[in-house]
This record gives C-alpha cells, sequence and structure tokens, in this order.
C-alpha cells in the first residue's frame, strides 16, 4: 500500500503526470507515458529504466 499523501505528490518522472496505485500488480501507472513502476516493499522506484510499457488493454482500463 502506498501513502495517499505521498501519492498525492508522486508524478511521473517522463511525463510529468498523475499516477494511480494498482494494488493488485503492486505498480505505479500512468496513463500519459503508458508507464508502470514498480513498488517494491512499500517504496515506489520511480526510474524509467525500471519501469515497464502497459499494454494497449491495460491503458483503457486506466
Amino acid at each position: 500500500m502506498i501513502d495517499p499523501n505521498l501519492l498525492d505528490i508522486l508524478v511521473c518522472p517522463v511525463s510529468k503526470a498523475p499516477l494511480i496505485f494498482d494494488d493488485k500488480s503492486a505498480e505505479l501507472k500512468c496513463k500519459a507515458s503508458g508507464l508502470a513502476y514498480p513498488v517494491r516493499d512499500g517504496i515506489p522506484v520511480m526510474l524509467e529504466d525500471q519501469a515497464r510499457t502497459l499494454s494497449d488493454e491495460e491503458l483503457k482500463t486506466l
């Protein structure tokens, strides 16, 4: 789980757009950049080279 206050200030490092936390995959997802950043042990890993590209199907559900 991500602290809601932290989620309010975090943005995608690529697009600077807000992030959406996905509890099922433990990722922070950005619709604007199409990237998902992992959350490991409650710590967001906000590095572009650690992010994965979201599929078209995943982007539709955001």
